[in-house]
């Protein structure tokens, strides 16, 4: 079925294109930037590299459909639900959940950081007279 970006993405292309998207200097371009068609044009030249023949504008299709697809995964999980999941999670848990796990464990040592659930806790007992 031909979809906006051509034909369907096969697991191996797909596979490929997270490779390429978790080399850590393609991240942090891809963080620096909303105006990406330079980056996924390398992008689409290391697949060709792979024999995977598409263009920058499929590769960041691919790549926002992928990326929305495991945000909101994640927030299903976040909140108990283990209903929703896909193909590439821990792939892409692998690329994309550093970032919150880096503010997290920063936040770890430092009491002001934490989040308001944590010391919620304290402060109901305080208030039940």
């Amino acid at each position: 079925v031909a979809n906006e970006g051509g034909k369907h993405w096969t697991v191996n292309e797909v596979r490929a294109l997270i490779r390429i998207w978790s080399d850590k200097n393609i991240q942090q371009q891809l963080e620096g930037t909303v105006r990406n068609k330079k980056i996924f044009e390398q992008v689409a030249a290391r697949l060709q590299k792979f024999g995977i023949d598409r263009d920058w504008k499929q590769c960041r299709t691919k790549y926002k459909n992928l990326k929305h697809e495991y945000k909101s995964v994640k927030s299903a999980q976040d909140s108990g639900s283990t209903s929703k999941s896909m193909k590439f999670f821990n792939e892409l848990d692998a690329i994309l959940g550093h970032c919150t796990m880096e503010q997290a464990n920063k936040s770890d040592n430092d009491e002001s950081e934490r989040p308001p659930e944590w010391t919620e806790a304290k402060s109901e007992k305080d208030s039940v007279g």
